[in-house]
């Protein structure tokens, strides 16, 4: 009988990081190509804010489906970026990239703060924490003078990119956009598939297990909190830059609603399923506006139907049919 310590037991540890699949770099040249080519399709100002949602969405991601931590208040990273990264291009008269780097680094601030207290508890009193400090950034942006209040920031001037290219053409603004939002996606690719994320996918599936193996828990929920904050920030900052406007919207309680229907829909810990979410939401909110409040009653049903039929969400259940990870 083998006397191996199960705690240094090889399937006791988090498995080494490993090169993207071949089908996941497949899936992300193809994306890539019809994101290109999609301006010439539809209307760029809404496939730049179907790709905005996709980071914020696969930003949530990152903390829920592979960190286990559920976040009810993921609105205030978003909305706080693009109230900084407004107010830093409209007032500071900073270029797109300083001002969008303005607003992300506001939401990495902010999200460590926040999440340096809510760690400190965990399951439903964790997401209650995170809807309560959301709720304070909601007021602080009502009643702040910068934020503009009930009336937000707007008009906020698209800058030349780097003080020489101009972004006043939506078609100019959509590659920038592009760049930022894929290559965020491929950060999150990274972090997943990395030992970083591999040991996060530890403390998800069994937490007192991975203290037990020695990982300080609490350093790796405040990393991947900080993180997701951040990217989510990234996302706002840059939806800011698209709509020239900043508004209460983007800090509401329903944003972060609607980022949990999103990674839900699309399949919650795949790589692809936000993203998936996020265009689907996004399409319904632009196709049926006329149609007024009944749109997120059709959201709600879709969201009780996708989770009683298939509540790994549409990729999940395309993963599990064809036993591949998306």
């Amino acid at each position: 009988m083998s006397t191996m310590d199960p705690a240094t037991s090889p399937a006791a540890r988090p498995e080494p990081s490993v090169g993207m699949p071949t089908h996941q770099k497949a899936i992300f040249v193809v994306l890539l190509i019809l994101l290109v080519a999609l301006p010439w399709f539809v209307y760029p100002v809404f496939a730049m804010k179907v790709m905005c949602f996709a980071l914020f969405a696969s930003a949530f991601n990152l903390l829920l489906g592979f960190g286990g931590l559920l976040s009810f208040g993921h609105a205030a990273y978003f909305g706080m970026a693009s109230y900084v990264a407004a107010h830093a291009a409209k007032v500071w008269g900073l270029t797109p990239e300083l001002a969008v780097l303005a607003g992300t680094a506001a939401a990495a601030l902010l999200g460590l703060a926040i999440g340096s207290l809510a760690i400190r508890r965990q399951g439903i009193y964790f997401a209650m924490v995170t809807l309560a400090f959301a709720q304070m950034v909601y007021f602080f942006a009502l009643q702040a003078e910068f934020t503009g209040g009930e009336d937000g920031i707007q008009s906020v001037p698209r800058n030349d990119l780097f003080g020489l290219i101009p972004l006043e053409s939506n078609m100019a603004l959509y590659f920038f956009v592009l760049v930022v939002t894929f290559g965020g996606i491929l950060f999150i690719h990274r972090i997943i598939h990395s030992p970083f994320g591999q040991v996060l996918k530890a403390i998800r599936e069994n937490e007192p297990r991975a203290v037990s193996l020695g990982y300080r828990v609490n350093r790796y929920k405040l990393m991947v909190f900080t993180l997701s904050a951040t990217l989510a920030g990234l996302a706002g900052a840059v939806k800011s830059q698209v709509f020239q406007l900043a508004s209460l919207t983007d800090v509401h309680w329903t944003m972060s609603g609607e980022v949990v229907l999103m990674t839900l829909l699309g399949g919650m810990g795949t790589v692809f399923g936000p993203m998936l979410g996020a265009a689907i939401i996004v399409t319904m909110q632009n196709y049926f506006a006329t149609l007024g409040a009944w749109v997120t009653v059709i959201q709600g049903v879709i969201f009780v139907a996708g989770v009683l039929l298939f509540r790994e969400g549409i990729v999940g259940l395309i993963a599990r049919w064809t036993k591949k990870p998306l």
